[in-house]
């Protein structure tokens, strides 16, 4: 079940869809954004519409399942929590959640207001189990006071089938870095990637660098770029928005995978870039160092330092580091047996069992 706004100007108030994907029964509740143009009312009224939706769309599923579910599973806290909670209330069916939203991090912890730390307090404290997609988003989340005695840590996961090294396997001539990002630059400082880039190629003429994504800085980026003189040679390639398969094929026509943010959780690019058999270049913050082995399947860098990664994209695609690295089809294989959608899935019907079992009175 899932529930968000609808954007067009003529909208019903709220309307359902049902589609079956991936095997599952997929309900989407869809609420009309704009309506009465107070903005304040109309924040209290959309909230009323999300759990009203939630709750038609949990009546839709029940109605097909003929009987309640056995388990509720709440992604990112809080609204959807707070509905899993107050049902738990009225029927005793238990819930467990799964976070992976950076706002529980350090850097951004001063955007949880008082009222959403007690109320994901609340939620936390009822659930049947925690999970984070890193540990270190565990941390961050106990250190706020979102306290549970069952944590664990459930990665992200990637599309094995889809994001796979090229075959037959071919060395990119000439190189080409890839980064994939929303331009959201005071995440992702995609910025001081562009600035090192151009030192990059001083050294190495040859060297491109493909941008794909799209967001609220990219006519910042566009003109940064051709300031520094790389749009015009070709140098750098900006895609725009690309759908999953057009994404994988740039993954399997480049050379290194390049992240340079200033915070991020367990970012699914970078497993979908390591299933692709691509070495990594990224900033070791929040969960990265748990998806990437310094000097095995790429190379950590700090945040902000441009100087070190110039370094990096030296040394990764240097023969000797890249006889040190993990080759293409061993990243791939390390990828498929831990972020793959049967391991991660096995993962999660353990946890399941494990939410159920304690469940029982």
């Amino acid at each position: 079940m899932f529930a968000t706004y609808d954007p067009a100007p003529a909208a019903p108030l709220l309307r359902l869809e049902a589609a079956d994907e991936h095997g599952f029964r997929v309900v989407r509740t869809f609420y009309r954004q704009r309506l009465t143009g107070w903005g304040a009312l109309d924040r209290v009224l959309k909230l009323g519409l999300y759990f009203w939706g939630i709750t038609r769309a949990y009546r839709a599923v029940r109605r097909e399942l003929g009987e309640r579910p056995s388990l509720v599973h709440v992604h990112v806290l809080l609204r959807t929590g707070v509905w899993a909670r107050a049902y738990r209330a009225l029927t005793g069916v238990p819930y467990v959640v799964t976070e992976h939203w950076s706002i529980y991090r350090p850097a951004n912890a001063h955007h949880v207001g008082w009222l959403r730390r007690v109320l994901s307090r609340w939620v936390v404290a009822g659930a049947a189990g925690i999970s984070t997609v890193s540990d270190e988003l565990g941390r961050a989340m106990r250190a706020l006071g979102l306290r549970h005695p069952r944590y664990v840590t459930i990665p992200n996961v990637a599309d094995t089938a889809l994001y796979h090294p090229p075959l037959p396997l071919l060395p990119s001539h000439p190189p080409t870095l890839l980064t994939v990002a929303v331009f959201a630059e005071e995440a992702k400082n995609l910025k001081g990637m562009l600035r090192a880039f151009a030192r990059f190629r001083t050294e190495q003429p040859a060297a491109t660098l493909t941008i794909a994504g799209y967001g609220p800085a990219e006519a910042e980026l566009r003109a940064l770029a051709a300031e520094l003189g790389l749009t015009a040679t070709g140098a750098v390639r900006f895609t725009g928005k690309l759908d999953r398969p057009a994404v994988a094929e740039e993954m399997r026509r480049a050379a290194v995978f390049t992240l340079f943010s200033r915070y991020e959780n367990l970012p699914c690019v970078l497993i979908e870039a390591l299933a692709s058999g691509l070495p990594v270049v990224a900033t070791a913050v929040g969960g990265v160092p748990e998806l990437v082995a310094d000097g095995q399947t790429g190379l950590l860098v700090g945040s902000e330092d441009e100087e070190a990664l110039l370094a990096a994209w030296r040394r990764v695609l240097a023969p000797r580091t890249r006889a040190v690295l993990l080759p293409p089809a061993a990243l791939a294989a390390r990828a498929e047996a831990r972020y793959s959608l049967p391991a991660v899935g096995r993962r999660f019907r353990e946890w399941y069992g494990e939410a159920l079992q304690r469940a029982v009175p």
